[in-house]
């Protein structure tokens, strides 16, 4: 119990001394659909991803405590694994199938923590949703918990520069509706719940 209150302290920190001025004041960052965020329980966050800074942004500006899978190679950048950990990030090593990720997911859902997921599995050039991987809706049946779907515009071009100068781009966040886990775990209805998730996040992003 102490190790979470603790952890939601260092949360809130981290947010509003560092996540706040970088998403206001940086990137002019607003937030859409505020009303589709369920009030309590946990649910899963499915999110595209065009850049590292995408966990704390989020995080931030949903305004709910959620644990993200991260790169376990990002830990070990000084002040990015800092941020990611006070955040409830946690390491999966890609490409490999880590039951122990799954097995924290899992422990994290039971517990009413919610947890995000790029659905891609990594950043993408153009910022939406290409070759989304199953794994938010197997965990989502897992734990008959809610699909969040959610669309950060403009994180795959944050900074353009002109004639060296910085321009920083405006981040839109936007909420779609919950989706309901899907009722069994058959191939065609991962491959139909994940289809969903990736057409609400690409429509989104239009």
């Amino acid at each position: 119990m102490k190790s979470n209150f603790y952890q939601k302290i260092i949360y809130q920190l981290v947010s509003q001394v560092i996540i706040f001025p970088i998403y206001k004041l940086l990137f002019r960052g607003i937030l859409i659909g505020r009303e589709n965020i369920p009030k309590k329980g946990s649910f899963i966050l499915v999110s595209n991803h065009g850049s590292l800074l995408d966990p704390p942004l989020l995080g931030h500006a949903i305004g709910r405590n959620i644990s993200f899978m991260a790169k376990s190679e990002l830990f070990r950048i000084p002040l990015l694994g800092f941020v990611i950990k006070a955040c409830g990030a946690y390491p999966v090593k890609r490409g490999i199938a880590d039951k122990t990720t799954i097995k924290i997911a899992c422990e994290k859902l039971l517990n009413d923590n919610s947890i995000g997921i790029f659905i891609d599995g990594t950043r993408q050039q153009n910022g939406r949703v290409n070759k989304p991987k199953q794994g938010a809706a197997l965990l989502a049946f897992k734990n008959q918990k809610l699909l969040l779907p959610v669309a950060i515009i403009n994180s795959h071009k944050l900074v353009k520069f002109r004639f060296c100068i910085p321009f920083f781009t405006k981040i839109v966040i936007k909420v779609g509706k919950p989706i309901n886990p899907p009722k069994v775990s058959s191939k065609d209805d991962l491959i139909m719940v994940t289809s969903y998730l990736q057409e609400s996040i690409n429509n989104m992003l239009e």
